[in-house]
């Protein structure tokens, strides 16, 4: 059972209220010139920003199937159902999918497109935090690409100029075994409650992983804190780790499986993907949204700017941006980022919209800024609240 990425910390977009919605495996690389050896449309895939700039979708296609190939890196299997999406279109379309460092951060994709430039190795596409997404576009490291479903993409979910745009996201969720914990907490006041000892924890260091610090700032969100103000959610797991509640361990399947971590604060899709994993192995796994702390992220796609394989790079965004791959998203239980659009046109799957974790009210979404300052305060008090 594969741990999820420790996604480092991003920031959270605006999502529309109508929203709320494997080991490296980079196998044999392309000679250097491979995008151009494709032909025309090949060679032309590098600066293409839409698929009609080389003829239409089915110039593309054909472009990207000359090519062969696509290296993606930072994709596990069991992470917004990415293991089902990479099969698929390597199925549709006959293209090698070389999928690298699937545990690796926003981080790890970022430094391999800096420091692999002009290497047949170098990741084609990125899945990206949104805070890497924005210094990644800044330092002129993506190709600008619009998709054929451009205009369904909801504003503030995507750079005007095409270098990145949102693709799926979630809302920090509390997961538990009902089998060893006799009532499943629902909001993160529960958490205090003495019958948790012991059992409380996070997907990771919220310094350092996405999940995690999610966790901390929905708890600021319910302890009456704001988006410029995460301390009280500092001083909630401060309260916790007090109370013999916290458990510092990191919380993986297989923590979860072994019953080292029965309560887990993670991300819905990863809680809800859980549910389905752990049919067969004697957790009867409960997923809530906490009442009391919304707080939702969406992750980001971009193309390489120096992208070995250009055609395919751009292929697979189409691919994921259309209703077949978006419903993929849903079925691993991510909040696609066309829904809305999709289910105005019946394009979306109804059954695997229905089995997302329930959500009530609306979500809130910090600036840049905010982050940035929470991400500040979290480096310097993080190890004294939890800490003895």
């Amino acid at each position: 059972m594969q741990t999820p990425r420790k996604r480092l910390v991003g920031l959270a977009a605006a999502l529309t209220v109508a929203a709320s919605l494997g080991a490296a495996a980079c196998g044999a690389a392309p000679t250097a010139d491979s995008g151009a050896s494709a032909g025309g449309a090949g060679g032309a895939a590098k600066t293409a920003t839409s698929a009609a700039d080389l003829g239409g979708l089915d110039k593309l296609v054909e472009a990207a199937k000359k090519e062969g190939q696509l290296n993606v890196i930072a994709l596990p299997p069991n992470w917004a159902n990415y293991g089902e999406i990479i099969k698929a279109f390597s199925d549709k379309y006959g293209i090698k999918v070389n999928s690298e460092n699937p545990d690796g951060s926003s981080a790890d994709e970022i430094n391999a497109v800096k420091t692999r430039k002009g290497q047949d190795r170098a990741p084609d596409v990125l899945d990206l935090g949104q805070a890497f997404a924005l210094s990644g576009a800044q330092e002129g490291l993506f190709a600008p690409y619009k998709v054929q479903t451009w205009d369904k993409i909801p504003e503030g979910q995507k750079d005007a100029n095409g270098t990145w745009y949102n693709d799926y996201g979630g809302y920090v969720s509390i997961g538990c075994d009902a089998k060893r914990v006799k009532t499943c907490p629902a909001t993160f006041a529960d958490l205090l409650k003495p019958e948790y000892k012991g059992q409380v924890a996070l997907n990771g260091n919220p310094t350092k992983a996405g999940s995690a610090f999610a966790g901390v700032y929905a708890a600021a969100l319910a302890n009456s804190g704001t988006f410029d103000d995460i301390q009280p959610g500092l001083e909630f797991f401060k309260k916790l780790k007090a109370a013999g509640n916290f458990n510092p361990v990191e919380s993986t399947p297989a923590t979860v499986q072994s019953g080292e971590t029965p309560i887990s604060i993670d991300w819905d899709y990863l809680n809800a993907g859980y549910t389905d994993e752990f049919v067969s192995k004697g957790v009867d796994w409960k997923v809530t949204v906490p009442s009391d702390g919304k707080y939702a992220q969406y992750y980001a796609q971009a193309i390489n700017k120096d992208a070995p394989h250009p055609a395919a790079a751009r292929l697979w965004q189409e691919y994921l941006y259309s209703p077949e791959g978006q419903n993929l998203y849903l079925k691993g239980y991510a909040r696609a980022v066309l829904l809305p659009a999709m289910q105005t046109d019946g394009t979306a799957d109804a059954t695997l919209v229905g089995k997302l974790p329930k959500v009530e009210g609306t979500p809130q979404f910090p600036t840049d800024a905010q982050v940035t300052k929470a991400k500040e305060t979290l480096a310097s008090g993080w190890g004294d609240a939890v800490s003895g």
